[in-house]
């Protein structure tokens, strides 16, 4: 390509995230950041992460798995396992010829997906590897379409999604690529050329918004470079006000260096970020369902075929997570790692239609609620709050089952003549219950509680209606 032709390129390119119209929202982030978000996002509360790539082929160490072997330092375990089970001059290009899907029915992952309770779905449309999970103009002979499963993965599952449920569809996009020679042209120049975001990043964005029309645009990969080199507002200028899902998009803030945390619809400000307060600002909880023991290499987002039963979430801490993270105003991302051939592993659909099972007895003090005055109860350390919208009724979430008591303690509450305690899940009419103190509190008698026949084994909520919070000693 010709100096002009590709200075008619970016022009072209960049020019398509320039609003003409007399829409709103111009591309800087005082603008930007004064889109109100969309509501549907905030009442979902709990979405579904897949992590899917030719890094499944591998399945070791993680889907860094390239970078582990060939980047700036490599690991030792991970070169030493290449050198024992593959010839000297296999590339990582080979494992994408294996990368052969040949299980996967979209149909049967978002029948799992729609049976978790979850409300919506951020599908990993290409990792920092470069691998297009759609037949990708932009990414010629790295794509699903033209080696490997040959077919457009990423298309099949929107199309199940919204032919089989009433799931959101959104998509995970990393903005660089590991050894990508223009990324790596412009990272020497200092990032004061732009041959990478105009020529790849921008067209691809542009390209699965306008092809797959996703609900949530989760953005990666951006850490190296500022959100001017980017052009991270001019592309959000144009899906906010001239995009197909411009009324419904919502997007994170991974959009350059120093903007987690700043700048964006909601905040992720890191993986696994759980702050255990009330944050002012709407923030996603996105943690893997498969947790590895913290040693080096071995934590993972992709399948890994190494992992044992305990390297696991169980149940419990999964709806911990949902739970904590809701009552702290933010919402949960739980990912899932399917295995190259387009299988979701057993543990994973169990936990996923466990968590389903759960949410259908719990979700009314999940789905749609707000915060409460407290988050975590001022006494008990194992339950946390939320509030119906209205502030009418108040869900106290229990994580922990006390042994040995026939009374709960809540010391946030604070009661009157007319308070009813139920529980969700249960058959049985309101719980006996007595005030604590003159300064508030209440304890519920759950003493033939276990004679019930409870919905849930994990964690239970006790739905609370006519009462009003401790007043905060200053």
């Amino acid at each position: 390509m010709n100096s002009f032709t590709r200075a008619i390129f970016i022009a072209v390119v960049c020019c398509s995230f320039v609003p003409f119209t007399k829409e709103q929202y111009t591309p800087d982030w005082t603008s930007l950041d004064s889109r109100p978000l969309p509501a549907w996002y905030d009442e979902s509360k709990i979405g579904i992460f897949i992590h899917w790539g030719v890094f499944s082929v591998p399945s070791i160490s993680s889907e860094w798995m390239w970078w582990s072997w060939k980047g700036n330092d490599p690991s030792s375990e991970v070169v030493a396992f290449m050198n024992k089970n593959y010839p000297p001059d296999w590339t990582y290009a080979d494992f994408a010829a294996q990368f052969h899907a040949e299980f996967y029915n979209p149909n049967e992952w978002v029948d799992i997906f729609a049976a978790s309770g979850a409300k919506y779905i951020v599908f990993t449309s290409k990792h920092h590897e470069g691998f297009t999970m759609w037949p990708s103009k932009y990414s010629f002979n790295w794509n699903a379409m033209d080696v490997g499963p040959k077919r457009d993965l990423l298309g099949d599952l929107a199309n199940a999604i919204r032919n089989r449920t009433n799931l959101v569809f959104g998509l995970y996009h990393s903005m660089f690529e590991w050894f990508h020679p223009l990324f790596l042209e412009d990272k020497q120049n200092g990032f004061k050329t732009q041959l990478f975001p105009d020529m790849k990043t921008l067209p691809e964005l542009k390209e699965i918004v306008e092809s797959y029309k996703p609900s949530v645009v989760f953005s990666d990969g951006d850490w190296d470079a500022p959100d001017t080199y980017w052009n991270s507002t001019g592309f959000l200028a144009w899906l906010y006000n001239e995009s197909p899902v411009k009324d419904t998009v919502v997007v994170n803030d991974r959009w350059g260096t120093g903007m987690e945390c700043h700048h964006g619809g909601y905040y992720t400000c890191g993986d696994r970020y759980n702050p255990g307060h009330l944050l002012t600002h709407k923030w996603e909880n996105c943690f893997t369902a498969c947790h590895m023991i913290f040693k080096i290499d071995k934590h993972s987002w992709g399948f890994l075929r190494t992992s044992n039963v305990d390297d696991y979430l169980t149940i419990q801490e999964i709806l911990g997570q949902v739970i904590i993270t809701v009552s702290t105003g933010g919402n949960v991302l739980i990912n899932v790692g399917p295995t190259s051939y387009g299988k979701i592993a057993p543990i994973y659909e169990e936990r996923l239609r466990q968590m389903g099972a759960w949410l259908k007895a719990n979700g009314e003090g999940i789905y749609s609620s707000i915060p409460w005055k407290y988050q975590n109860d001022t006494t008990n350390p194992h339950i946390w709050y939320t509030s119906s919208k209205d502030n009418q009724t108040v869900y106290a979430s229990l994580l922990v089952w006390p042994n040995n008591t026939t009374e709960i303690l809540l010391g946030a509450p604070v009661s009157s003549s007319n308070t009813t305690v139920t529980l969700l899940g249960s058959n049985v009419g309101p719980l006996n219950w007595r005030s604590a103190s003159e300064s508030g509190g209440i304890i519920i008698d759950v003493s033939n509680i276990e004679a019930y026949s409870l919905a849930s084994d994990w964690a239970w909520i006790f739905k609370l209606q006519n009462i009003t919070p401790k007043q905060i000693n200053k």
